[in-house]
């Protein structure tokens, strides 16, 4: 990262700190659910063809992107096309469209973020969390990165399992971001924590023991506070979108989603 991307000392760049492998954790280790042009956010444009330079430079710039953009979140301040190609893209202003749309994906993916572009005059963007969700540890504590990355996977897999999820189905599928049962993640922490203490007691999820299971067995739902915050339409759409999946795949699914969201609350 370039001397003028550097934080100051009180505010540790989170891509330095955890090194861009870390960061791109989802697109190392998720290449089977989500391709690199998966996203189609407004924001984002597709990547163009950029031969001059290697993956692996585009992939160092984008993780000084990622890092640049999450400083700015945390300062809770907005930024601008001419800011990321002054302080992060310098060198290379003709590679924005693909460094940005790649960073946004990788915004949206692992951490949770949508990058959302507010004034187009100026190219103005902010960072605000996906589907809605308002939960934001990042700011709570002022070190840690975001987490509905994961929050909204772990809702988008009790959404595809019906009404609930077994506990064995959730981890089996939190595989693909890297993420293990009682092991320590360089993003998300401690997840089992985070997934049966955190987001229960934060209204996200509901987390209980199936009925005269021996030996226990237990199973996650949507938290009411899921369900004020977003919902199964917007979660389906979100997943059909960046998956590019055929909404004809899942005809029970898409029609109780669209039943819900036209009953609305």
């Amino acid at each position: 990262m370039s001397e003028l991307c550097k934080p100051e000392a009180d505010l540790q760049d989170p891509v330095q700190a955890q090194g861009p492998v870390e960061v791109q954790l989802f697109r190392a280790e998720g290449e089977e659910a989500a391709s690199p042009s998966s996203s189609s956010s407004p924001v984002c444009p597709a990547p163009t063809q950029a031969e001059s330079l290697s993956q692996e430079a585009l992939n160092v710039m984008m993780a000084d992107l990622v890092g640049f953009l999450l400083l700015k979140y945390r300062a809770k301040e907005p930024t601008t096309k001419t800011e990321v190609l002054n302080m992060v893209l310098k060198d290379h202003p003709d590679h924005f469209l693909v460094v940005f749309s790649q960073a946004c994906e990788c915004m949206q993916l692992v951490f949770g973020m949508d990058v959302k572009e507010v004034d187009p005059s100026k190219h103005t963007y902010v960072l605000v969390p996906t589907l809605g969700l308002t939960w934001d540890a990042m700011l709570t504590d002022g070190q840690s990165m975001p987490k509905a990355g994961l929050l909204v996977m772990l809702l988008s897999v009790i959404l595809l399992q019906g009404e609930c999820a077994s506990e064995e189905e959730v981890w089996e599928a939190l595989i693909i971001m890297g993420v293990y049962a009682g092991k320590q993640h360089c993003i998300y922490g401690e997840p089992r924590e985070l997934l049966t203490k955190v987001w229960v007691q934060e209204g996200y999820l509901e987390y209980w023991q199936v009925p005269h299971s021996d030996p226990a067995h237990y199973e996650f739902l949507w938290g009411p506070r899921a369900n004020m915050e977003t919902s199964k339409w917007q979660v389906l759409e979100y997943l059909l979108r960046v998956h590019r999946w055929d909404p004809r795949s899942f005809p029970t699914l898409s029609a109780e989603a669209v039943s819900i969201e036209e009953e609305g609350p």
